[in-house]
């Protein structure tokens, strides 16, 4: 209920996007990126909210954010947008910095469970480094289709187990599917025309970083050391590559 609802919600606000800011005339996207991406995030979406069901949430979502190692590999091969050393670096020190944040929630997991999170890491890469190849055309399509996809397959599920409806269920699905999803693709996609595969995915990673945040100004309940040390060390990681990667393309630019 909740992968589909949200996906429901995310596509109809996507397609507000859509009219409120249609593509520009004559740009199209090519139909194998275009829908190896779709299907690409709709698996990612599914496999990754299936795992959370086998497996503990922290492994669930350690296995998936090594997405950054997987946009790197494609990245390189597909859009030869070499690594630099500043993205080996802040990938090495986010490994190090999420094991520090989950430290106290790693369990022993299902093996299941801890496959697809690998495998939903995977496909959030490479629909990455094919939102990327699309950056000429119109990629916010293609998320809009995974959306869709993941809708129409969530559909049997939801007739065979019907979900209790209520403004306390109801809400939190809205809510996911505007901000969490909705907004997020637009940026994502609007980021991935300017930045490299490898970095957007690195900036994704300060996502579970924030969701302390959110706990301590909602609910007040305390982050631990461990968290704000690896939280600590993610985000600086990011910023730092951000810097050094935004100031070499300046450098590049000033030289043409």
């Amino acid at each position: 209920m909740i992968t589909g609802g949200r996906s429901i919600i995310t596509a109809l606000f996507l397609l507000a996007v859509r009219l409120i800011d249609p593509p520009k005339s004559g740009v199209k996207n090519s139909p194998l990126p275009f829908w190896a991406c779709a299907i690409a995030y709709s698996l990612t979406l599914i496999t990754f909210v299936t795992a959370n069901k086998l497996t503990t949430s922290a492994n669930a979502i350690m296995l998936q954010y090594g997405a950054p190692i997987w946009a790197a590999l494609l990245g390189w091969y597909l859009l030869k947008e070499k690594p630099h050393w500043e993205h080996w670096g802040a990938l090495v020190l986010i490994i190090c910095g999420l094991f520090l944040f989950f430290r106290n929630s790693l369990g022993s997991g299902a093996f299941l469970g801890d496959s697809l999170a690998i495998i939903s890491g995977v496909l959030f890469g490479a629909h990455s480094v094919l939102l990327r190849v699309m950056k000429d055309g119109n990629p916010r399509d293609a998320l809009l289709m995974a959306h869709l996809i993941t809708a129409i397959v969530s559909i049997p599920f939801m007739i065979l187990y019907p979900p209790l409806l209520s403004v306390s269920t109801i809400l939190p699905i809205i809510f996911m599917g505007v901000v969490q999803l909705g907004f997020a693709s637009v940026f994502f996609t609007y980021g991935l025309k300017r930045i490299s595969a490898i970095q957007a995915m690195l900036i994704a990673t300060a996502e579970p970083v924030f969701n302390p945040v959110w706990v301590l100004i909602f609910i007040g309940e305390k982050p631990s050391v461990s968290a704000l040390m690896g939280g600590g060390i993610i985000i600086s990681a990011v910023v730092i590559s951000s810097i050094i990667g935004a100031r070499r393309e300046a450098l590049k630019n000033a030289n043409v």
